[in-house]
């Protein structure tokens, strides 16, 4: 009897065009939430590690054994330019899965940005290299490559469900997942949150010590005022 795969690696998937990826290129990842209902960003402990933080690009999912980075490896082989390396690894605490080395090799590959939920180590390497890197934290802890892990298939990050050809945008803030299904219809409601965005800045700016309608919220039976 054969022993099974090691690694399942799915080569191809669909990704949004270069014309969708546009509209979110210098969208706040704030921006990008309240465009599709106020959802869609990983929890606060993926944090960007890195100097460099913004990026807009997609997902070229890993599953990894937590220890391990072979899948990491594996998936520079099948990316393509402005894919975002993203590895869950069960939130392992123990052993970084990502380094400069592997970065380095990720930029060269044409990847923009690396998100996980597990840990990274040679900082100040991956700043070298100025490839932006979300993760939980660092250790110098170095993994095995052996396996086993799946590249292009979905995968969980902190509790996020990530797909293969998903569009990621990420700043000083976070990360936000945008459904492929959903880019179409979120860059469209983009403009509107912009233009709204614009006017409440304007507002501040005018010097107002709170929003117009406030006074109305205050007014109204959902606010009881006592002495």
């Amino acid at each position: 009897m054969a022993e099974p795969a090691q690694l399942r690696i799915r080569r191809n998937f669909p990704r949004p065009s270069r014309e969708e990826i546009a509209a979110f290129n210098t969208a706040p990842t704030g921006w990008v939430v309240d465009a599709q209902g106020r959802r869609g960003a990983l929890p606060h402990w993926i944090r960007p590690l890195t100097k460099a933080n913004r990026f807009v690009g997609t997902a070229l999912t890993v599953r990894t054994r937590p220890v391990d980075n072979l899948a990491p490896y594996a998936a520079l082989k099948f990316a393509q330019p402005g894919d975002v390396l993203v590895v869950a690894t069960d939130g392992c605490e123990t052993v970084s899965v990502l380094g400069d080395i592997l970065l380095g090799m990720a930029k060269n590959a044409g990847i923009v940005a690396a998100v996980t939920d597990g840990l990274v180590r040679d900082i100040d390497g991956i700043n070298r290299v100025g490839i932006p890197t979300f993760a939980k934290a660092l250790s110098p802890n170095s993994p095995f490559k052996d396996g086993p892990g799946e590249v292009g298939f979905p995968v969980t990050i902190g509790g996020v469900v990530i797909h293969p050809g998903d569009l990621l945008v990420g700043d000083i803030d976070g990360v936000v997942v945008v459904p492929r299904a959903d880019v179409a219809t979120t860059a469209a409601e983009l403009k509107a949150i912009a233009a709204k965005e614009e006017r409440m800045e304007s507002v501040v700016a005018g010097g107002a010590p709170y929003p117009d309608w406030l006074d109305a919220v205050l007014s109204s039976s959902r606010v009881r005022l006592e002495e």
